[in-house]
């Protein structure tokens, strides 16, 4: 089992960046597919981004192409997401997710380990 701890979030302004940090612990966090969901008031969680155990692929929703990468450090176990060029619309609780079976997936469902979840507020 693996334990999934999400940095603070924070309130940023359109146009900025913030980072997202999360801290894993338990079994072998290098052989795991991560991930990154994110869920507005109201709506449904949803994909956006995953990053491969290697961390040589990656996969992004289109919301957030080209304005968001996924990182890893295997040996701090640890998992990024840098946001940058920030909307409103990004405005969400982020989870960090974990999948054990490696499948590089969208959906939610495939992955095993949540974490808490963390504030991201983008004012206009």
């Amino acid at each position: 089992q693996v334990q999934l701890v999400e940095s603070a979030g924070g309130l940023v302004q359109a146009g900025g960046s913030l980072r997202l940090s999360c801290a894993a612990s338990g079994r072998p966090f290098s052989s795991y597919t991560m991930g990154w969901f994110r869920q507005a008031p109201g709506k449904e969680r949803e994909f956006a981004a995953a990053i491969s155990w290697s961390g040589g692929r990656t996969n992004y929703a289109d919301s957030v192409k080209g304005r968001f990468t996924i990182s890893r450090d295997n040996v701090k176990k640890m998992l990024y997401l840098q946001m940058n060029s920030l909307k409103p619309e990004d405005t969400a609780l982020y989870y960090c997710a974990a999948d054990a079976q490696g499948r590089m997936t969208m959906r939610k469902y495939d992955y095993e380990y949540w974490g808490q979840g963390t504030q991201v507020t983008v004012s206009s």
